[in-house]
């Protein structure tokens, strides 16, 4: 009798520590640069089954979210494709001061889904054997800013303008590629993970500014305790292992 009343009371128990961590398990809203849609969602994933916390994941250009953000949009994390908008959003007051870290550095690359068109060097872009080069927006994507910058230093930008296609997002950019509406394109380095067809060419990081993607935690999530737990399971070493197989650089310290 003593034994049942025991496990019936372990069980009992149980069921109280379940229902006091679901009760602890919140939400944060995570705005995320479109290059990184994929291990953001398996990252987002782990956090999930490590925290019980969810996060909610937005994707666009990181442009386009920084005016968003100025203008009240409820997010309370900010995964950027450059350092410079976390950083104004550090100075502008809609950060927090001291959260913004650098989490992963991405790769540019220039593919095309036809075998043998993109060389080893990128000399297709001196060649001009295509019709249409897709490309970012440069003005609110750091890909397609990274993709002017590649253009331009290697004396092509002139020649090859007629021939772009501009993407709002780096999604949109790959889009272009993937569906042969352009036959080559810049897109990231992430976004070919697993793809083993086409041709590429690994942009070399001396073409273009480091593309630096920083994180920062706002000021709408400041007193969330996910959107903090979110930040501080990003620096951790199960998230640098997602990012690492997704082709970006993860920074020793954050």
């Amino acid at each position: 009798m003593l034994r049942r009343r025991l496990v019936l009371a372990a069980i009992v128990a149980g069921f109280g520590l379940m229902a006091a961590g679901q009760a602890l398990a919140a939400e944060v809203k995570v705005a995320v640069a479109a290059n990184f849609t994929e291990p953001a969602k398996e990252i987002a994933a782990r956090f999930k089954a490590r925290t019980g916390h969810d996060a909610t994941l937005s994707f666009g250009s990181s442009g386009q979210f920084f005016a968003q953000i100025a203008n009240g949009a409820p997010y309370e994390v900010f995964l950027s494709a450059d350092a410079e908008r976390p950083r104004k959003a550090e100075a502008e007051g809609l950060g927090v001061a001291g959260s913004r870290f650098t989490y992963a550095t991405g790769r540019l690359v220039l593919y095309s889904k036809t075998p043998g068109l993109v060389d080893a060097r990128g000399a297709v872009l001196k060649s001009g054997r295509f019709r249409k080069i897709a490309i970012a927006d440069p003005r609110t994507a750091p890909y397609g800013e990274a993709a002017v910058e590649t253009m331009r230093k290697l004396g092509v930008e002139a020649q090859l303008r007629p021939k772009l296609v501009q993407g709002a997002s780096i999604t949109q950019a790959y889009q272009f590629v993937d569906t042969g509406a352009a036959e080559v394109g810049f897109v990231a380095l992430s976004q070919l993970a697993g793809a083993t067809g086409g041709s590429r060419w690994v942009v070399p990081a001396a073409l273009h500014t480091p593309i630096d993607q920083q994180a920062v935690l706002l000021k709408t999530g400041a007193g969330n305790a996910a959107a903090t737990s979110f930040m501080a399971f990003l620096k951790g070493a199960e998230a640098k292992a997602i990012i690492r197989r997704y082709g970006y650089e993860v920074p020793r310290r954050p």
